[in-house]
């Protein structure tokens, strides 16, 4: 009878079980690895020999065959090492095989038999727990597996250590779950002179979640007040952790030690290509999109991104997922990010300065935001200008509240959210809100009512304009303390979509 171990392949962040088989009969010698692996899979036999060559543990002369079960389906990485080294040790009874096929494994092995970090161990340990198996990987996975719970989480050192554990002579301790400190100094965002229009706005879109865009010639501080934003975001909950941390995971980009309740801060150049923004490539891996689900994608140079890879934010600002294919992949990963965009008026930034400008002023604008197409700007619940400042303003001290008196108003507002979704678990914040809903949680008063019929007749408002104010005028409120929304508040969050490049 073959000896299994278990292991798992990804599919997006799904963690799907494989089974590997190890068979060691009677024929010409020989160490072959069947069901789809790629080369890092095929590789792994040159590197578990040199490993048991290690632990002076002597291969038979006899044929090896490797099956990775479901064979139709696609094996990559070099976290197959382990498992299969444990199958093979288990085939020749130096693993006890009930232990061995009680587990999910993986890890990378060194020549000298140390087990190196892999990617995905978080959503490993989710299948360990669902499938009812413990899961043992390298020691420095071992921290970020254990926040699954439910399962047991054995981290390793070596290939020596897992035989050691299985075979009673040293039983290896379960790991526990880290957590990384948070120890980068967020800038406050009093250090912003001016910009109180701009401040406001960056406070509504923390509170909502509410997609901004912001235009200004160069200087006038648009990359300033985003690198602002992480400051005045409430840190993720347990779910929002967990969530994120696996994107991370699968993507390879765990700090070591643990996970972080940090929300994501990913600002990619704009040279970026199509699979770097939204995800794909061989092995369909996550975009930045992605990569900022529950925190922030900032976008600077707006403009100058290639506009496929612009167009192809559409959808998933919509629907908070992308799905990517491919002809050896169909995977989907989750993607609610609050979008913050920056751009110049025109190419050379100086449009509204008469004495700066070039000679194409007016025409160059329109030309250069003309890149960014309407249906993509309509998905921006705000927009403002974020005009020069002044060099009386930059020699006076700094004035204004600091992200931490504003951090608490962003905190409470979701809190009202919070409890106001609390029995529509896919809704956290006022941007998820659909039309069904803000007609029950965003319903104006009259007056309010009033104003924005007019407005939108006015400006000529899509549908989807039209809600989004309606959601921007909720967190308005909210930020308010008020339960109802009044005129006041459809007014200011009106005063965010009107231009031109808008509706």
């Amino acid at each position: 009878m073959p000896s299994r171990v278990y292991s798992v392949a990804f599919e997006g962040l799904e963690a799907r079980l494989v089974e590997i088989q190890c068979a060691v009969v009677a024929g010409l010698p020989g160490f072959s690895i069947v069901g789809l692996p790629d080369k890092a899979v095929s590789e792994a036999r040159d590197r578990i020999r040199a490993t048991l060559g290690s632990m002076a543990i002597a291969l038979p002369s006899r044929k090896i065959t490797v099956n990775l079960s479901p064979a139709d389906l696609p094996k990559v990485g070099s976290h197959f090492d382990l498992p299969i080294a444990m199958a093979l040790l288990s085939a020749l009874d130096i693993l006890p095989k009930d232990a061995a096929e009680s587990v999910i494994a993986l890890g990378e092995l060194a020549l000298d038999g140390t087990l190196q970090p892999v990617s995905g161990a978080l959503p490993a340990a989710v299948t360990a727990a669902e499938t009812g198996r413990s899961l043992i990987c390298p020691r420095s996975c071992g921290p970020e597996a254990a926040w699954v719970g439910g399962t047991q989480v054995i981290g390793a050192g070596s290939l020596a250590e897992v035989v050691k554990h299985f075979s009673g002579q040293a039983a290896l301790p379960p790991a526990e779950p880290g957590e990384v400190a948070d120890t980068a100094v967020t800038p406050d965002l009093r250090d912003v002179r001016g910009q109180e229009r701009a401040k406001r706005a960056l406070e509504i879109a923390a509170a909502g979640r509410h997609h901004l865009m912001m235009t200004g010639s160069p200087g006038s501080g648009k990359s300033m007040l985003a690198a602002r934003l992480p400051g005045i975001l409430p840190p993720m909950s347990a779910a929002e952790t967990l969530e994120s941390s696996m994107i991370h995971s699968v993507a390879g980009l765990l700090p070591d030690g643990g996970i972080s309740r940090s929300r994501p801060f990913r600002e990619p150049h704009h040279t970026a290509s199509m699979a770097a923004i939204v995800g794909g490539g061989t092995h369909a891996k996550p975009g930045e999109v992605s990569l900022a689900h529950n925190g922030v994608l900032f976008l600077d140079e707006l403009p100058e991104f290639a506009r496929p890879v612009l167009e192809t934010l559409r959808q998933p600002i919509e629907t908070g997922e992308i799905v990517i294919a491919r002809a050896n992949a169909h995977v989907r990963y989750p993607c609610r990010f609050l979008l913050i965009a920056a751009a110049n008026p025109c190419r050379c930034g100086y449009l509204a300065d008469a004495a700066r400008a070039c000679g194409r002023a007016p025409l160059c604008g329109d030309d250069y935001l003309g890149r960014i197409s309407g249906p993509l700007m309509d998905r921006f619940d705000l927009q403002v200008d974020v005009p020069p400042v002044s060099f009386q303003d930059l020699d006076l001290p700094p004035s204004g509240e600091d992200s931490a008196t504003v951090a608490a108003r962003v905190s409470a507002a979701r809190d009202r959210q919070t409890r106001r979704y609390r029995e529509t678990p896919e809704l956290r914040v006022n941007a998820d809100a659909g039309p069904s809903i803000l007609d029950v949680v965003a319903k104006p008063d009259k007056e309010g009512r009033d104003l924005l019929l007019k407005a939108a007749e006015r400006i000529g408002l899509s549908a989807r304009g039209y809600h989004r104010v309606l959601r921007v005028a909720r967190t308005i409120a909210d930020l308010a303390g008020s339960d109802d929304v009044r005129r006041p508040h459809i007014a200011e969050a009106i005063s965010y979509r009107m231009t031109s490049r808008l509706g």
